[in-house]
This record gives C-alpha cells, structure tokens and sequence, in this order.
C-alpha cells in the first residue's frame, strides 16, 4: 500500500527471474524494467515454440502499462531428456526406400556399395534426437505461459514494492511543499508593509519637489504594481496542487503521466512565486519550492 494510506502506487522498475520444468525441457525467465513513457516490450524467446510470442506479448500488456520491460527466457533439453530412440516408423520407410533403390540399380546394372546400419542410422527421422514433436509444442508452451505468468506477478510485486518506497518519499515532500507555501504567506504581511512605505516615501519625494501626479493614473499605477506583486493566487494554486498530489497518492492504478503534469503545474507556480518576490526572504522560499519540486520531478519519473 502507498504511504498516503490509499491506493497502491507502482515503480516503472523492477525485476523477477523464475525456473519451470514439462518433460525433457527445462527453462529460466528473468524479466526486468526501467523507466519509459509508454510500454516498449522486448522479448527474447525461442521461435521454435509456436504461438510463444504474442502469447506472451498478450498476457504483459494487460498487466503492464508503462516501462521499457526486457524478457528473456532461455529452454534447453534436460540432462536425462536427450537419449537416442529409435523411429520404427522412419527406420521401415528408409529400408522400403533402400530395396526400391536397390532393385533399381540391379536392373540398370549399377553396382552399389554395401550399406551399413550406420548409413541407415544416419538417414532423416531413423533416430531421434530428442527434438521437440509439433504435437508436444502446445503442452509445452502452455507450461512456458503459466511459468511466465507466476514470473510476471513476481515482477509485480517487486514493483509494488519499489512503489511503496515511492510513494513513502512523494508524501514527505509534498508535505515539504505544503510547509514552506505555509511560510510563503507567513511572510506576505511584512512584504506588503515594506511595499506600502516604499510607494508612501516614492510619493513623498514627488510631493516635495512639488510634482503632483495625475491622481487617476496615481491609482492605476498603483493597482498595476500591486497585482504585479500578489502572490496570493499562486500560493492558493499551490495548495491546490497539493491536495491534487495527495490525491493522486491514493488512487489505484497508473498515475505517473498525471502526476508529471502536475509536477509542471508546480513548478510553474513555484517560478511565478520567485519572478513576484521583490523581497529575499520569499525569494529564499520559492527557491527552497523549486528544489522540492525539481526532486519531486526526479521520483515521479519512476512512477507507472
């Protein structure tokens, strides 16, 4: 579960290796995954085993959303599984095949060779080498399947687990950005009373050398400067990015692309806050904003 207390937050990174067995093969996936924008899915499977692939293509896809995932799977024959048989069937049309020739060339007058048992040992089908039948590739491959899918929900878990981390770390600092836009309008009141008597000792110099300003064009100076400097909005849109992340936190399912918008709608108010500041203090705080948030980004980037 995520550290917020809700939905169960996953990493676009992981990895999980299992072993599987069906008759004389053995086999072992290792499947493994970092960050990505979509799902880019590299396998690397034997193409001897048919229908393999988009089986496995299929059954990632429906549990996956994003991370570039490589999956390798490597099937040899057993130790015990590799004996030589013998193919009653292969061995009796090569002997009928042998005696058609054979009769052939006695006909043409065309003297032939003796021919040993490793001569019809070596004709095509007459042993068999332990390959895989076709008709056993079904069983086989639906054996590799259910392997894949217990490896599959181990890379899963992984991943709940690195997501668990994630999360753990996002909820601390969106508390952090909470906390200093907190401080940000803890320290508004002063900078409005310093701006106040800037513009009072701006005025009182115009008076004394007894330029009277248009008082019309006074005030719209004035509410043009004073809507330059408020920061109100930003600070308001902040907390609502807030609850929006927490939000996030607590939902099932992906949420990393939602979350990278939002972490541009952040920063975005945390670059306002510093272009407004006009006091160092607050530009202290919105920098402080802008490296919460810039490692922010950097944990979001692992988020499915």
């Amino acid at each position: 579960m995520s550290a917020s207390g809700g939905g169960r937050l996953m990493s676009m990174t992981g990895f999980a290796v299992a072993r599987g067995t069906h008759g004389d093969h053995v086999w072992s996936i290792d499947i493994r995954s970092v960050n990505g924008r979509g799902l880019d899915l590299r396998l690397r499977l034997p193409d001897w085993v048919e229908g393999l692939e988009p089986a496995v293509r299929k059954l990632f896809q429906s549990r996956l959303s994003r991370g570039n995932v490589t999956v390798n799977l490597r099937i040899q024959k057993s130790e015990d599984g590799g004996a030589l048989r013998l193919n009653p069937a292969a061995l009796e049309a090569s002997l009928t095949l042998l005696a058609q020739i054979s009769q052939a060339a006695e006909s043409a007058k065309v003297d032939l060779a003796e021919i040993s048992a490793a001569d019809i040992a070596a004709m095509r089908g007459v042993i068999d080498n332990g390959d895989t039948a076709a008709e056993e590739t079904d069983s086989l491959r639906a054996a590799i399947l259910e392997s894949m899918s217990d490896a599959l929900g181990a890379f899963e878990e992984d991943r709940a687990r690195e997501g668990a981390e994630l999360s753990r770390i996002l909820t601390e600092q969106i508390g952090r950005v909470e906390a200093l836009a907190a401080d940000a309008a803890a320290a508004l009141g002063p900078r409005e009373d310093a701006a106040r008597a800037s513009l009072e000792r701006a005025l009182a110099r115009l008076l004394d050398a007894h330029e009277v300003p248009d008082e019309a064009r006074m005030m719209q100076e004035l509410a043009l400067i004073a809507v330059k400097n408020d920061v109100t909005e930003e600070l308001d849109r902040l907390g609502a990015h807030v609850a929006a992340a927490r939000e996030l936190l607590s939902q099932i399912g992906p949420i990393g692309r939602k979350f990278d918008f939002l972490m541009q709608e952040f920063n975005r108010e945390a670059n306002t806050l510093c272009s407004k500041s006009q006091a160092s203090d607050l530009t202290a705080i919105g920098l402080d904003l802008k490296a919460v948030i810039d490692q922010m980004r950097e944990q979001v980037q692992n988020v499915e």
